[in-house]
């Protein structure tokens, strides 16, 4: 048992992990370790399972047994509390210059348990150019023991000096099958139900566990992919439309609202709100007004985060749709990812033609990169599902 066999289709980078986790026990007895650097880039498709293969190796770096899975240190780096992880993961759009050089700060100490200092890093990609810059002078110059594992879905969204100062790990899509099998063995989900999941996700493993999981998750695609056969008017483009905008936005209220409320409270607290006495100078009150200006800022930019990817999710699961479209026009003997929507996709393919579903394919991704530049999410999406019309 290792903590590399949880990585779901992902054979070949966990070979590589587990021969690096090798090479750096072998450092920490004093040996020489090659195979083993200080940098790590860990990149694949959004859902190939980045995170859990950098804290798969995280564990394999932290455990005397190279990861065994079942120690109380692999425990601690599963859920975060091993005193030498320092995991990071940017709450809003970006992770900001302040931000990364207090986090490289942390980083620069000697490991509490004398193996190593790992510094895991998701979504790297989200960094500030500034931040990017303080990032690498850590990776150029960092301390004996300390160990950063980058994570970003591809490697050019990474500055090239950043990316030329890191070992690269490539994942892959998972297969439908494995998906499929992990969600009966991990979640005992029905096996037709898992399929399913797995099959609609397309690889994106915690896609597909929502989807099995989540009844409000299925219904919330059902509607997405109920879209394409109801734009026949601008009406219906606009109605559609202002529907995913709510969607998005109600969701990005409900995932967010509590964690708000409970990091609002936390720093009220520290500020010794409802307290009284010469203690709390005007000084102090300054201070929590701006501790909370800075806290409602990033609140903001996470709800917008959240709003922004769960539109992104509809716009690829439309976009799934019409490749199916696509590939029934033109033959193509490969798994649909909307097998359950059969009879929409044959009917759409025999109703018009491969030219017209690979323009409405490229509405959706224009549609994505204007909602990466900011672009008001209604507008972006009504001149979309304008572009979807028969």
């Amino acid at each position: 048992m290792s903590v590399f066999d949880d990585l779901v289709g992902q054979r070949r980078a966990a070979a590589v992990l587990a021969t690096a986790a090798g090479a750096a026990a072998e450092a920490v007895a004093g040996g020489r370790g090659a195979g083993m650097t200080h940098a790590w880039l860990f990149s694949g498709p959004p859902g190939s399972g980045l995170s859990a293969a950098a804290r798969a190796f995280a564990a394999a770096l932290l455990c005397p047994d190279g990861g065994c899975g079942h120690c109380d240190l692999c425990h601690q780096v599963d859920i975060g509390s091993h005193p030498d992880l320092e995991s990071v993961r940017p709450d809003g759009l970006s992770y900001s210059v302040k931000q990364t050089r207090a986090l490289i700060l942390r980083a620069a100490g000697a490991p509490t348990l004398g193996r190593w200092r790992v510094v895991l890093f998701e979504d790297a990609d989200r960094t500030t150019e500034q931040a990017a810059n303080a990032l690498l002078k850590a990776i150029e110059e960092p301390p004996p023991r300390t160990v950063w594992l980058l994570c970003s879905p591809s490697p050019d969204d990474m500055v090239t000096t950043i990316r030329s100062r890191c070992r690269l790990v490539t994942l892959v899509t998972p297969p439908t099958a494995a998906v499929a099998h992990e969600l009966t063995t991990r979640d005992s989900v029905p096996p037709e139900l898992a399929e399913f999941a797995a099959r609609a996700a397309q690889g994106h493993i915690a896609r597909a566990r929502r989807l099995a999981l989540d009844g409000e998750a299925r219904r919330r695609r059902e509607a997405v992919l109920s879209i394409p056969v109801s734009v026949t008017g601008v009406g219906d483009c606009v109605t559609a439309a202002e529907r995913l905008v709510k969607t998005a936005e109600e969701e990005a209220i409900a995932a967010t609202a509590e964690l708000n409320e409970s990091e609002t409270t936390e720093l009220r607290k520290v500020y010794g709100e409802g307290s009284t006495g010469k203690g709390l100078n005007k000084g102090l009150v300054r201070g929590a007004a701006g501790a909370l200006k800075e806290l409602e800022d990033r609140q903001k930019s996470r709800a917008t985060r959240v709003k922004r990817d769960t539109l992104d999710v509809a716009l690829l699961d439309l976009v799934a749709f019409y490749r199916d479209v696509l590939a029934v026009q033109l033959g193509a003997q490969v798994e649909l990812a909307n097998e359950d929507r059969r009879a929409d996709i044959d009917g759409m393919a025999r109703s018009t033609s491969p030219e017209r579903s690979l323009r409405r394919i490229d509405a959706i991704m224009r549609c994505r990169e204007r909602l990466a530049a900011n672009v008001n999410p209604q507008i972006a999406v009504e001149a979309m599902t304008l572009a979807l019309r028969p």
